[in-house]
């Protein structure tokens, strides 16, 4: 399934209280079972005046209809084409380079 960044713009996000962020998670996940398995909540990082959420969706159109029910705002909502991460930077390392770096670099 698709996976899709959604950034919403809620200023004071990063003031709010835990009571506040315990109910908006319930409200979402109310509306994620009424809605069915085509679109999943992953996760969600908040930042002072934004929330940047993670989903899996069979389409764009599933996580709108989710922010539209539970009240949330959805500013943009990005598909993920691809995810890297510092392994990345080893991948098109050729066989043995790792090693005999890590060889070279013992016996001096």
């Amino acid at each position: 399934m698709p996976k899709y960044v959604i950034e919403r713009n809620i200023p004071g996000a990063g003031q709010m209280s835990e009571t506040e962020w315990q109910q908006g998670s319930q409200k979402s996940c109310d509306v994620l079972r009424e809605m069915g398995p085509a679109v999943q909540w992953v996760e969600s990082y908040v930042t002072d005046d934004k929330v940047y959420c993670v989903y899996y969706a069979e389409n764009e159109g599933l996580v709108s209809e989710h922010a539209q029910k539970a009240g949330f705002p959805a500013d943009k909502i990005s598909r993920v084409r691809r995810m890297i991460d510092p392994t990345t930077a080893e991948f098109n390392q050729p066989m043995g380079t790792k090693s005999q770096t890590t060889e070279t670099q013992m016996r001096q």
